[in-house]
């Protein structure tokens, strides 16, 4: 899961087992607004926004869905919305 760091919107293709742990590392790099966890077609599943006031309240149950999510579909679009 090699990726840079980058300033502007990117999209990126990960597979399911990959996914929780690229969540996590994508919210811990800070400077997030919103995660949307997509399929291969655009179906959207999960839209998780990510601001300072609700990261333990409401991204940890989050991660849940997501953990869960990843043993749906095999390959997803994450496309990351940066402040």
């Amino acid at each position: 899961m090699p990726r840079k760091k980058q300033d502007g919107d990117s999209t990126f293709k990960i597979r399911g087992d990959q996914l929780l742990d690229f969540v996590k590392e994508v919210i811990k790099e800070g400077n997030i607004q919103r995660i949307l966890i997509k399929d291969a077609k655009g179906k959207i599943y999960l839209d998780i926004p990510v601001t300072v006031g609700v990261i333990g309240f409401f991204v940890a149950p989050m991660l849940i869905a997501v953990a869960a999510l990843a043993h749906m579909v095999g390959v997803f679009e994450v496309e990351i919305i940066r402040k």
